[in-house]
């Protein structure tokens, strides 16, 4: 049966360190285009995944939502429609980081250099030292994410670094349908990991795309996801 997701609402968490507007441009057009009303929460550094379960619920208060998001948001809205099957009406699942404990997972050791580096040099330093090492519309991303979410956004990073995602075991139990997408070279958020979500849960299809694609246009990183959830 395919989903319908006219007249319903999506709420999308952003990954560690990234915020809602970069979420806004992925997601919006290819739900607009559904029907769908997007609500893109602004991460709370000081209190990231309390700030985002908070914002779930809320958005649940008056009826089935569809959840989601990247990367550690997408991990805690999975979670949360694992805790709450009857306010789940589908998930979105953009660049999923690890299953279970994060142990060596690269997000999270990404996430936790990171927050070292911003804790002993400064914002300043660590943007320039992220954008040596990072393509250019990443750069430009994360520096004005990041800027926005200091000081507290260590706190944010190694907090995201120690959250444990939903085990396969867990997803198998998933009653909501879950579309899935992933960039087939991102070393950070692992194409493996997108796979076993989707080989895991019961209803789930995933859509690949590249990390060129995205930086071209993050819009096509939401075109993906919605088109793997019509397709389950």
């Amino acid at each position: 049966m395919t989903v319908d997701l006219h007249d319903g609402t999506a709420v999308l968490l952003p990954g560690t360190g990234s915020d809602d507007d970069f979420v806004y441009r992925a997601f919006s057009g290819a739900l607009h285009a559904q029907g769908a009303r997007l609500v893109t929460p602004a991460p709370q550094p000081h209190r990231l995944i309390a700030g985002y379960r908070e914002a779930l619920d809320e958005a649940a208060r008056s009826g089935p939502v569809m959840v989601g998001g990247v990367s550690i948001g997408a991990a805690v809205a999975v979670a949360w429609a694992l805790a709450h099957p009857d306010r789940t009406i589908a998930v979105l699942a953009a660049l999923p980081a690890w299953s279970g404990h994060p142990h060596d997972a690269p997000a999270a050791a990404a996430a936790r250099h990171s927050a070292a580096q911003l804790r002993s040099e400064g914002i300043s330093a660590a943007i320039a030292a992220m954008r040596a090492s990072s393509p250019a519309w990443l750069a430009d991303e994360l520096a004005r994410s990041w800027l926005g979410q200091w000081p507290a956004l260590p706190d944010a990073m190694e907090e995201a670094a120690g959250y444990v995602a939903p085990t396969v075991e867990q997803l198998e139990h998933l009653q909501a349908p879950m579309g899935v997408a992933a960039a087939v070279d991102d070393p950070v958020h692992p194409i493996a990991v997108a796979a076993e979500w989707v080989g895991a849960a019961p209803r789930a299809a995933l859509r690949t795309l590249t990390l060129d694609e995205l930086g071209a246009d993050p819009a096509n990183l939401g075109a993906a996801c919605v088109a793997a959830l019509l397709e389950t």
